[in-house]
C-alpha cells in the first residue's frame, strides 16, 4: 500500500491576499469595498485615492502577488509536491468567492490557506477568516460546497520570514554604507515600521478569555521579530543597533487612538536626537504594496530628506527564496499535523510557533463579534 504524501490532506494551496485596483476606474470602487459598512463619502474616498492617482490607479499588490505564485509554483514542483496553488482577494478581484468557485468546480476537497499577513490582529487575521466564512456561505446558499479550508500558522517568527527581512536588514546597512559612509551606517537606527491599527485591535489581538490569553499580540510579535533581527545583524556585523518600532497608514476618526508613534514623526524625534542615519524595515508588510511605496518611499523618503537625515528603506521578503519555501514548509507541517503526526514546529524567538486554529474570541471582532469566522476552535 502506497503511504500518503507528504501534503495530504491537501490537495491545493490557496493564496489568501487583499487586493488592490488596476487601473484608475478600479480605485474608488475598491475602496467603497475597504470601507464597507463605514459610511464614508465617495468624497473622502477620492482623497483618499490620490495615493493611488499618483501612481497610475493601480496597486502594485496584484502583480507581486502574481509573482510570489510564479515562484512558489515552482518551489512545490522543484520538491516534488504536485499542489495546485489558487489565489482570492478580499477586496478586489480574483474575490475569493469566485476562487473557491472555481476550486470546487476543479474538484478540490481540502485546501491549505496561505494568508499574506505574519501576525495576530483582527484586520491581519481574523477579517480573513471571517471573508473565507461569507464565501462558503455564499457557496451553500449557490448549492455549492466548497473546499474545507485550513489557514497556515502565522509566521512573522518562521526561519523563512526571519531570513528573508535580516537578509534585507543586512542589504540597507550595506546601502546606507555606500550612500553616507561607513561612519553613518555604523550608528545608524533600525526602524522597523508596519501598519497602524486601533488600540482596542492591538488589545484584543491574541486575546482570549477561554485559554487564558491577555491580548497584546500585534505589538509583541513584531518587537520578538525586530529583536531577533537586531541580534542577527550583529552577529554578522559585530554591531548592535539601537532599535524601535513605528507605525504608518493611520486611518479612521482622529478621536478613535491608533498606535503611535508615526514614521514621519519619529524621523523628526531622531534627527533632533543626532541619530546619524536611519534604516527603515517594513517588517509589517510581506511585498512592496502601497503602504510601503507610498507611506515609506514616498512621505517617510521625503520627511527624511526635509531633515537631511540619510535613509535608507529595506526590502520586503517577496519572493525571496526562504519566503517563497515557506509557503511549502508550513503546507508540509500542517498536513502532517492534520495527519496525526509528529511535527516539528520551526520558529525563532522568544515567542514560540503560533497556533493552528485560532483560540476562541481571538483577535475578536469589536463591531460584530457574533460574526463567523473559519479555521478557529470556535468556528461552526
Amino acid at each position: 500500500m502506497n503511504a500518503a504524501p507528504e501534503w495530504a490532506p491537501y490537495d491545493a494551496l490557496l493564496l489568501v491576499s487583499f487586493g488592490g485596483p488596476e487601473r484608475p476606474e478600479d480605485v474608488v470602487p475598491f475602496l467603497q469595498n475597504v470601507t464597507a459598512g463605514k459610511n464614508i463619502p465617495v468624497e473622502r474616498l477620492e482623497e483618499v485615492g490620490e495615493h493611488y492617482y499618483s501612481f497610475g490607479g493601480k496597486s502594485p499588490i496584484n502583480d507581486q502577488n502574481r509573482a510570489l505564485i510564479a515562484a512558489v509554483e515552482k518551489d512545490l514542483a522543484e520538491h516534488g509536491i504536485d499542489l495546485p496553488v489558487y489565489w482570492g482577494n478580499r477586496n478586489w478581484d480574483p474575490y475569493l468567492v469566485d476562487t473557491l468557485r472555481q476550486m470546487a468546480a476543479d474538484g478540490v476537497q481540502r485546501a491549505a490557506c496561505w494568508v499574506t499577513s505574519a501576525y495576530s490582529s483582527y484586520s491581519g487575521c481574523r477579517q480573513y477568516r471571517e471573508d473565507l466564512a461569507a464565501a462558503v456561505q455564499t457557496l451553500a446558499e449557490e448549492g455549492v460546497t466548497a473546499p474545507r479550508l485550513d489557514r497556515l500558522r502565522h509566521y512573522f517568527n518562521h526561519p523563512g520570514f526571519v531570513e528573508a527581512n535580516l537578509d534585507a536588514a543586512l542589504a540597507a546597512l550595506d546601502r546606507l554604507a555606500a550612500d553616507a559612509g561607513e561612519d553613518v551606517a555604523a550608528g545608524a537606527r533600525l526602524v522597523f515600521v508596519t501598519h497602524s491599527i486601533p488600540v482596542a485591535m492591538e488589545e484584543a489581538s491574541g486575546r482570549s478569555e477561554e485559554d487564558g490569553l491577555t491580548g497584546g499580540a500585534y505589538t509583541a510579535q513584531h518587537r520578538d521579530l525586530a529583536a531577533t533581527i537586531v541580534a542577527g545583524v550583529a552577529q554578522r556585523t559585530g554591531r548592535t543597533h539601537e532599535h524601535d518600532l513605528v507605525f504608518c497608514s493611520r486611518s479612521g476618526p482622529p478621536q478613535v487612538p491608533w498606535l503611535e508613534p508615526d514614521v514621519n514623526y519619529h524621523l523628526e524625534a531622531l534627527h533632533a536626537a543626532g541619530v546619524p542615519g536611519v534604516v527603515v524595515l517594513p517588517i509589517g508588510f510581506v511585498s512592496d504594496h502601497m503602504e510601503v511605496i507610498y507611506d515609506l518611499d514616498t512621505e517617510a523618503a521625503q520627511t527624511a530628506a526635509g531633515l537631511s537625515l540619510p535613509f535608507v528603506r529595506g526590502a520586503t521578503a517577496g519572493t525571496h527564496p526562504a519566503f517563497v519555501a515557506l509557503a511549502r514548509e508550513l503546507t508540509v507541517e500542517r498536513a502532517a499535523a492534520e495527519r496525526g503526526a509528529e511535527v516539528a514546529r520551526p520558529a525563532i524567538g522568544s515567542w514560540g510557533p503560533s497556533w493552528d486554529r485560532c483560540p476562541p474570541g481571538c483577535c475578536r471582532n469589536l463591531r460584530a463579534p457574533d460574526k463567523p469566522a473559519l479555521c478557529g476552535r470556535d468556528s461552526a
